[in-house]
Parts: C-alpha cells; sequence; structure tokens
C-alpha cells in the first residue's frame, strides 16, 4: 500500500478523506478532539511539499439534507488552529462554491467541504457523486481509518477515479497498532472485552483465542455467559439466543490454553439508573429484579492483576456503565490497570468507540500506548475481513 511519506505532493491538489466526526457540546463546540489531532500530520506532510488539500469528512447521522448541527463549519475554526493554518470552508461538497475554491486553491492552502452525508448518494457509494469529488483534485489521500469499513462514495468509491492513491498517517498507525497486537505482541498478550452484546463480538473473541493469554470479559455481554453457565442474573442483560455461543467460547478458550475471565461479582441496581440501592452481588446468584451495571471489587482487583501482569493488552468496550457515577469504578480500575502496564513498558490498544471515550473522560488517554479512531473498523480488520477503505487503495 501506497503511504504519503511515498508521495511528493509539490504541485498537487490532494482530496483528502478524513474523519472528523468529533462529539459536540450544545454550544456546538468541540468536546474532544483526538480525531481532529489525528489528521493533523497527513496535511502538514501535503502543505509542506508544496501541494494543497481539500478535505472532507462525514459528522453525526443527518436523515435528510442539511442539518446545521450537523455542519463541519463548527470545527473549521479549531481545525485551523491545530494545523497553524487558516482552514477555508467551501461548503455543500458538490456546490459551486467549492468548485471555485478548490479550482482556486493554492500550494500551502486547506479547504474543507461540508459534510458528506448531507447527500445520500455517499452511504449509497454513488459513482457520479464520487467522481465529482474526485474531479478537484489529482490525488486522493485515505485517511478515515473509522470510515474505511464502509463501501462509501468518499471512502473507497472514489479510488476508481484517481490515478494517484495513498494512505495517509492515521491509516498506517492504525494498521500498525493492529499489527503489534496480531502478530508481534510480547507475551502475555490479554485482550479486555466489553460492552453489551456477545453478539458484536463473537468474532473478535474467537480471534484472539488464537493470539491471546488471557481474555477477560466484562461488561453486559458477561451476564449471557453466566447464565449459559445455569446462574441465576436477575434482570442483567442477556442474549437467550446466544447462550450456547457462550458456553462454545469457553471451551474453545480451554482447549487452546487461553484463559477466559468472567467477573466473579458486580455491582447491580433494581433499575438502569443512577439513583437506587447499588449493592454488591455474586455474579452466578443476582437477586431477582435486580441488574449488574458494573463489575465488582472482587473482578476488579482480579483484572487489574491480570492486565498488570500483561505485556501486551487489547481493550475494547467499558466494564459497566461508566457514564454513571456509581457504575464507573470497574472502568476506571481496568483504565489504571491499562495504564500502569504501558507505563512500565508495555503496549496498550485501546480498541475506539466507548473505550476510547472512557479512557479520555477519565483522564488516562496520555498514559496508553495507541487510541483507535475507529472502533468498527479496528475491529472487523483484526477479525480478519477486507475493509474497503483499504481495498481501494490497492486497487
Amino acid at each position: 500500500m501506497k503511504t504519503v511519506d511515498n508521495f511528493n505532493f509539490a504541485g498537487k491538489k490532494a482530496v483528502v478523506r478524513v474523519d472528523l466526526n468529533v462529539p459536540l457540546n450544545e454550544d456546538m463546540t468541540v468536546r474532544d478532539y483526538t480525531r481532529i489531532n489525528s489528521v493533523v500530520p497527513t496535511v502538514q506532510k501535503i502543505v509542506k511539499d508544496g501541494g494543497s488539500a481539500i478535505l472532507m469528512s462525514h459528522m453525526g447521522r443527518p436523515k435528510d439534507g442539511f442539518e446545521d448541527k450537523f455542519s463541519l463549519k463548527h470545527i473549521v475554526a479549531d481545525l485551523s488552529e491545530k494545523l497553524g493554518l487558516e482552514v477555508k470552508f467551501g461548503g455543500d461538497p458538490i456546490g459551486e462554491e467549492a468548485d471555485a475554491m478548490a479550482a482556486d486553491l493554492k500550494a500551502g492552502e486547506v479547504m474543507l467541504l461540508d459534510n458528506l452525508r448531507f447527500y445520500k448518494e455517499e452511504k449509497k457509494g454513488d459513482e457520479d457523486f464520487a467522481k465529482k469529488l474526485a474531479s478537484r483534485g489529482d490525488v486522493w489521500v485515505m485517511d478515515a481509518f473509522g470510515t474505511a469499513h464502509r463501501a462509501h462514495a468518499s471512502t473507497a468509491v472514489i479510488g476508481k477515479f484517481m490515478a494517484d492513491k495513498v494512505a495517509g498517517y492515521t491509516m498506517g498507525r492504525e494498521i500498525e497498532a493492529s499489527r503489534k497486537i496480531l502478530e508481534e505482541g510480547q507475551k502475555p498478550v490479554t485482550a479486555i472485552m466489553g460492552g453489551a452484546k456477545v453478539s458484536d463480538k463473537i468474532l473478535i473473541i474467537e480471534k484472539m483465542i488464537e493470539v491471546c493469554d488471557n481474555i477477560i470479559v466484562g461488561g453486559g455481554m458477561a451476564y449471557t455467559f453466566f447464565k449459559a453457565m445455569g446462574g441465576n442474573i436477575g434482570s442483567s442483560l442477556c442474549e437467550e439466543d446466544k447462550l450456547e455461543l457462550a458456553l462454545e467460547l469457553i471451551e474453545k478458550a480451554k482447549s487452546k490454553g487461553v484463559q477466559l475471565l468472567l467477573p466473579v461479582d458486580s455491582l447491580a441496581n433494581t433499575g438502569f439508573s443512577n439513583d437506587g440501592v447499588c449493592i454488591e452481588v455474586d455474579n452466578m446468584d443476582i437477586p431477582e429484579g435486580h441488574m449488574g451495571l458494573d463489575i465488582g471489587p472482587k473482578a476488579a482487583a482480579e483484572f487489574s492483576q491480570v492486565i498488570k501482569d500483561s505485556k501486551t493488552v487489547l481493550w475494547n468496550g467499558p466494564m459497566g456503565v461508566f457514564e454513571f457515577e456509581n457504575f464507573a469504578e470497574g472502568t476506571i480500575a481496568v483504565a489504571k490497570a491499562v495504564a500502569a502496564t504501558t507505563v512500565n513498558g508495555g503496549f496498550s490498544l485501546i480498541g475506539g468507540g466507548d473505550s476510547a471515550a472512557a479512557v479520555n473522560s477519565l483522564g488516562f488517554g496520555d498514559q496508553v500506548s495507541y487510541i483507535s479512531t475507529g472502533g468498527g473498523a479496528m475491529l472487523e480488520m483484526m477479525e480478519g475481513k477486507v475493509l474497503p477503505g483499504m481495498a481501494a487503495l490497492e486497487a
């Protein structure tokens, strides 16, 4: 795969697919700068070479055309500040104003198109839409790893209409981070799997059984395992149609000599709320009317020790409903353990999505090795799937 390091952008206009799908506060200010920061190295390389950059991205999930709250105009000032240069705003991604601005773009200049998903053609992978985007530049740079698993117009189809196409630095960092888990992981290797559903993590757990020494299971998905083992889980989350699968995963791990750890205890409540009576329960015997919302102190201590004893760690999914203050302690304990492992020379990859939000919001973002910008894309790549956004670069 050709990368920006293998390409001289002097005199070239680069059409760059970035991921600026950042969370905004109610006053339309940026809440988390992770994705904006990730864009900077690639754009600076283009500008330093003497090229210009036409940036394009999506934001949120607009339903039907323009919606102000999803407009990328809200992040132009922040993007300009991070890049250290003025970013021009081109507006409508296929409008005449953007055409004129792109045509007049000089070496060293950067412009940003508005939200691509204001057009349904983007998600449909429409070829005419992709061709229009491609027509403004000389080279396509794919740097939006978080959408590389989607065959959208700007993430894959556009490659058909560009002779030169290269991967940006974000793509390169994501591939390298995954390789450090799958191929180069120093043992012991531990995968921490959280989140709500076993069904969301089946393939990645099966893959991790092949490469890990330990697999830690937390979050709502853990209760499906306990129900499968004959436990009483009260009103905790459970996928009834995945009970047999849960037992199969336990047996598969055992047959491979992999330690699959489930949380022995939980903090439970009578409803999905931060309020109410929070009690510590054994996960094989949760009282009726109670649901587990976080791993308990015993599980947190056991998990933390395993993580601290590891040299390579993958974390995808929180241990509980960390947005609720009373049920955040399990996720905090895991975050502290991952940070400690990293400080002691280990490698840690945080798998995007809720895990990245948890690590950043809890203040551990600068104490881990790498935070993925795309949870879904990272999981699919680690599962061994072909990502359309990567395949298009090699076509």
